[in-house]
């Protein structure tokens, strides 16, 4: 790296700038409801317990929680989910932990390059995106969905055409600091989100609050 050239900042999304359980839990739920409606028996899980499935793409929580369920059904239940965050979203009731606008604002002053990489769908990448007017800070949001749901590990090495590294990577969850290995990249654990001291345990820094990012970079 040249001197006095930045990394670029490579940011999970969900659990690390916006405050997913407050629409993810409700939707869950709901999702859960309809599947007892279909006559499916589904066990009751904790805040805790869906908390833990941020981070994962769709296909794994899925089978994670409900490995017997027919994948048609699998599906039908993840649109119903999806559906509900994004009519949230647009309703005004998601939320971003806070003072993370203006911490991504002083980095952007600092002169640092940002993306998102979440495992999250295309749509709701876009409706975020535009929710949240996530241009003024981030040149892209990457998300599994458009790499076929390959993981972060994966996909954090197929962009590098579009978002040159070398790279610091941000995030809440394992997924997060395995990217951060696959790519020799510095990884700062996001403990005020959904992951463990533990989980993270690989991290050269862990974050409490978000404002420890700026202090960290």
């Amino acid at each position: 790296m040249a001197a006095g050239k930045r990394p670029s900042l490579i940011f999970d999304y969900d659990g690390t700038i916006h405050d997913t359980l407050r629409i993810y839990e409700p939707a869950v739920e709901q999702a859960f409801q309809w599947l007892r409606r279909q006559g499916y028996a589904v066990p009751e899980a904790s805040g805790k317990k869906i908390a833990s499935w941020l981070g994962m793409n769709t296909r794994d929580m899925w089978n994670s929680f409900l490995p017997d369920l027919p994948g048609e059904i699998k599906g039908q239940a993840a649109s119903l989910v999806g559906e509900a965050m994004k009519q949230a979203v647009q309703e005004g009731r998601a939320a971003w932990y806070p003072g993370m606008p203006e911490i991504l604002g002083q980095l952007k002053e600092k002169g640092y390059s940002m993306a998102i990489l979440s495992n999250c769908q295309a749509s709701y990448a876009e409706i975020h995106w535009d929710a949240f007017r996530m241009e003024r800070w981030f040149d892209f949001f990457f998300d599994c969905e458009s790499f076929q749901s390959a993981p972060k590990s994966e996909i954090i090495l197929h962009v590098t055409d579009r978002f040159p590294p070398p790279y610091v990577v941000i995030g809440d969850r394992y997924s997060d600091l395995e990217a951060a290995k696959s790519s020799g990249s510095p990884f700062i654990g996001c403990v005020y989100g959904f992951g463990s001291p533990e989980e993270l345990g690989g991290a050269q820094r862990l974050a409490q609050t978000p404002e420890d990012l700026l202090n960290y970079l």
